[in-house]
C-alpha cells in the first residue's frame, strides 16, 4: 500500500519511506553487478574475457560476468530481491499517472503503455538473469532483447509523460526529475548505439580490444538504466510504503 506521509485509517504494521525503497531497489542490482564483475575478473578472468575469435579482451560482458559460480548466484539473489519492489514501483507510477491525467485520454493510454513496458522490462531482466547464456543462449538473447527494447520504450514514454507534467505543474522536484530523466534517456540511447556498433564491429573484424569497448558501454547502458529508475526518489519523495491491518469495523 502506498500512502502519504500522514497515514491512513488502517493500523500500520510497517512503514518505509519511498525514498529508502527507491535507493534499496537500485542498490541491490548495482552492488550485485559490481560484485559479479570483480569476482569474474579475479577468479574467472580467462573464461569471462574469452572471445570466439581469440583476440585479446580485457573486460567481461555482463552475460559472461553473471554466468559462472558464484557470480551467478550473487546476481540472481540481488535481482530476485529487487524484482518485487520494481513491480510495486510500476503499479505506483501507473496510479500516479492516472491521477494526473484523469481527463486526458492520450496520456492515459501512454500511461498504460508505460506500465506494460515496465512490467516487460522487469520480466525480461528476471528471465535473462535466471537463464544464463551458458545454459540457453537463445532464451538469454531473446530475454535481453525484450529487456533493452522495453527499457528504451519505457524511458521514451516516461519522458513524454513528464514533459506534459512539466507544462502544467511547477513543483521544483518534478522539474528536476524530468530533466534527469531526459538526460539519462539520451545518454542510455547513445550508449546502446555505441555498444551495438562495437559488438557488430567485433563480430565482423575481430579486432583486439573492440569487445572490451563493447563491454564498457554495455556497463554504461545498465548503470544509466538504474539511474533512470532512481529518479523515483524525487517523484515519490513524500510517500511511504505501508503494510497495515484494517480497523475492526472493516473486518468480516
Amino acid at each position: 500500500m502506498l500512502s502519504g506521509p500522514h497515514g491512513a485509517a488502517d493500523r500500520p504494521l510497517f512503514r518505509l519511506p519511498f525514498t529508502s525503497l527507491a535507493v534499496l531497489t537500485v542498490l541491490l542490482p548495482l552492488s550485485g553487478l559490481l560484485a559479479c564483475l570483480v569476482l569474474s575478473l579475479m577468479y574467472h578472468y580467462e573464461d569471462a574475457t574469452y572471445t570466439h575469435c581469440h583476440v585479446s579482451n580485457y573486460l567481461p560482458s555482463i552475460s559472461a560476468a553473471i554466468s559462472r559460480v558464484p557470480e551467478r548466484y550473487v546476481w540472481r539473489c540481488c535481482v530476485g530481491l529487487h524484482s518485487a519492489p520494481r513491480y510495486l514501483l510500476s503499479a505506483a507510477y501507473f496510479a500516479f499517472y492516472r491521477a494526473r491525467f484523469s481527463a486526458r485520454l492520450p496520456e492515459l493510454l501512454l500511461s498504460a503503455l508505460a506500465l506494460l513496458c515496465s512490467l516487460a522490462e522487469n520480466t525480461g531482466l528476471m528471465l535473462l538473469t535466471y537463464v544464463a547464456s551458458t545454459e540457453s543462449y537463445s532464451v538469454h538473447k531473446n530475454a535481453f532483447i525484450v529487456f533493452i527494447a522495453s527499457s528504451l520504450l519505457h524511458m521514451l514514454v516516461t519522458c513524454r509523460l513528464w514533459q506534459v507534467i512539466r507544462r502544467h505543474y511547477v513543483n521544483p522536484e518534478e522539474i528536476m526529475s524530468f530533466r534527469w530523466k531526459l538526460r539519462l534517456f539520451l545518454f542510455n540511447v547513445s550508449c546502446c548505439l555505441i555498444a551495438g556498433y562495437f559488438f557488430r564491429r567485433h563480430n565482423e573484424y575481430c579486432e583486439t580490444g573492440v569487445y572490451t569497448l563493447f563491454a564498457f558501454f554495455e556497463y554504461l547502458v545498465v548503470f544509466s538504466n538504474m539511474a533512470f529508475h532512481m529518479t523515483a526518489f524525487w517523484d515519490f519523495g513524500s510517500k511511504e510504503v505501508m503494510v497495515a491491518t484494517p480497523p475492526e469495523d472493516k473486518r468480516y
